[in-house]
C-alpha cells in the first residue's frame, strides 16, 4: 500500500473513495462472497452497523465515520444500511438480540465494545449471518467473521521503537510504557516495540540494525511497564507526576505512550505544577522523545508546533503513530464487497505510519 493511499485514508474525506482498493491490501486468508450475498445483491438487502456511542475522542470518531459510510451506501441504492450505537456492552448485546429476533439483516458490521460481546457474535454466526468485526477482535469467534478489520497493534509498538533508534537509543536504555488498558489490544503493542528491538520485526520494511538489535535480558531489565491507564489522560497524568515524585526517574528519555491521549497526560503533566520544577528541570536535560498513537488532532498540533511550544522546546520530539478511526469505512465496505460476491481478507490488517514534525502536514487528525 503507498503512503498516499494511507495518508489519503487518514484524511477522513478522503477515505470514503479509498475504502475499496483499501479492503484488498492485506495478507492472509480471503473469504468469498456467497451465492446468498450475490442474491442480496440483486434484490438489494439491509446492513446494520453496530458502534460504540458516538461521544468524543476516538471512539467517537469511529461512529462519525461510521455514518458517513452508512449514508454513502443509502445514497448508492444497492443496500440499505443503518447505524445502531451502545454505551455499554450490555446494549450491544441486547441490539444483537433484537435484530435477530427480527427479519434477519444481509449482514452485520460490529465494533464489539468489549469481550463480554463474544456470546452475541456467536449467536450472529449461529444464525450464519455474515458479519464483520472491527477493532476489537475477539479470538475465540474470529474466524466465524467474513472479515476481522483492525489496524496493526504490533505495528504501532515497532514504529514507536524505530522512532527511538533513529533518534539514538542503545540496547539497555531505560524505557516507560504507558499502557492502555489490559486487552489484546495493549499486549499487541508492548509486543511489537519489544519484537522490534529483538529483531524479530520489522517497521516500514526494515529491522532493527545489528548494532542497535537488544537481548531479552536487556527488554527485560530496562522496559518498565505502567499497568492499565484506561486509554485515560487524566489517569496518564496522574500516574506521571507519581512517577516523577521519585526523582531518577526523570532521568528516563524514552516514553512510549500507547495512545495519543495517554501522550497528552503526559504533557499536560509537564505544563502543571504537580511537578517540581527541579525535577522538570532534570527531565528536560535528557531531550526526552515522547510517542503517542491514534490521530488526536490535538496531540498532532503539538507534533506540528503549534501547542505547547515550551515543552516541546526541552523535548528531544515528540511523535504518533497513525490508527484512524475511519478504518470503521473499511470494514463497513469490506461487507458490501463480499455481498457482491467479492473476496475480502479475512485478517484485515490496515499498516500504520509514523507521524513526525516533518510530516504531520500530509494527515489531518481527529477531534
Amino acid at each position: 500500500m503507498s503512503n498516499i493511499t494511507r495518508r489519503s485514508f487518514v484524511a477522513g474525506t478522503g477515505a470514503t473513495a479509498l475504502v475499496a482498493a483499501l479492503a484488498g491490501c492485506s495478507g492472509g486468508t480471503t473469504t468469498e462472497g456467497s451465492a446468498a450475498g450475490s442474491a442480496a445483491a440483486a434484490a438489494g438487502g439491509h446492513i446494520v452497523v453496530l458502534t460504540a456511542s458516538p461521544d468524543h475522542g476516538w471512539t467517537g470518531q469511529v461512529g462519525a465515520f461510521a455514518q458517513e459510510k452508512v449514508d454513502e451506501i443509502n445514497e448508492a441504492g444497492a443496500y440499505t444500511a443503518e447505524l445502531q450505537t451502545a454505551g455499554a456492552a450490555s446494549d450491544q448485546i441486547a441490539q444483537v438480540e433484537d435484530i435477530l429476533a427480527g427479519d434477519a439483516p444481509a449482514g452485520i458490521v460490529i465494533q464489539p465494545l468489549d469481550d463480554t460481546v463474544q456470546s452475541a457474535i456467536q449467536q450472529i454466526a449461529d444464525a450464519e449471518i455474515p458479519y464483520v468485526a472491527f477493532d476489537r477482535i475477539i479470538e475465540a469467534v474470529q474466524d466465524t467473521a467474513v472479515a476481522n478489520v483492525k489496524g496493526d497493534n504490533s505495528g504501532i509498538g515497532a514504529g514507536s521503537a524505530a522512532y527511538f533508534v533513529e533518534n539514538g537509543m542503545m540496547p539497555g536504555d531505560a524505557v516507560y510504557i504507558y499502557q492502555g488498558d489490559t486487552s489484546s489490544v495493549t499486549t499487541l503493542r508492548d509486543n511489537g516495540f519489544t519484537d522490534y528491538l529483538l529483531g524479530n520485526l520489522e517497521f516500514d520494511g526494515a529491522t532493527v540494525p545489528e548494532d542497535k538489535k537488544w537481548t531479552q535480558e536487556q527488554i527485560d531489565s530496562a522496559i518498565t511497564k505502567s499497568g492499565a491507564m484506561n486509554w485515560s489522560r487524566s489517569d496518564t497524568k496522574a500516574a506521571f507526576e507519581t512517577l516523577l515524585a521519585d526523582e531518577s526517574n526523570a532521568q528516563i528519555k524514552w516514553w512510549y505512550a500507547e495512545d495519543d491521549e495517554l501522550a497528552m497526560g503526559i504533557l499536560e503533566a509537564l505544563n502543571g505544577g504537580g511537578i517540581s520544577d527541579s525535577t522538570k528541570e532534570v527531565f528536560y536535560e535528557t531531550k526526552p522523545f515522547i510517542t503517542g498513537c491514534g490521530g488526536l488532532n490535538e496531540y498532532y498540533e503539538v507534533i506540528r508546533g503549534n501547542s505547547y511550544q515550551d515543552i516541546t522546546a526541552n523535548l528531544g520530539g515528540v511523535m504518533s503513530t497513525t490508527y484512524s478511526p475511519s478504518m470503521i469505512q473499511t470494514a463497513i465496505q469490506d461487507m458490501v464487497d463480499y455481498l457482491d460476491g467479492k473476496e475480502v481478507p479475512q485478517d484485515h490488517v490496515i499498516p500504520c505510519e509514523n507521524v513526525t514534525a516533518e510530516n504531520v502536514d500530509e494527515y489531518v487528525g481527529f477531534e
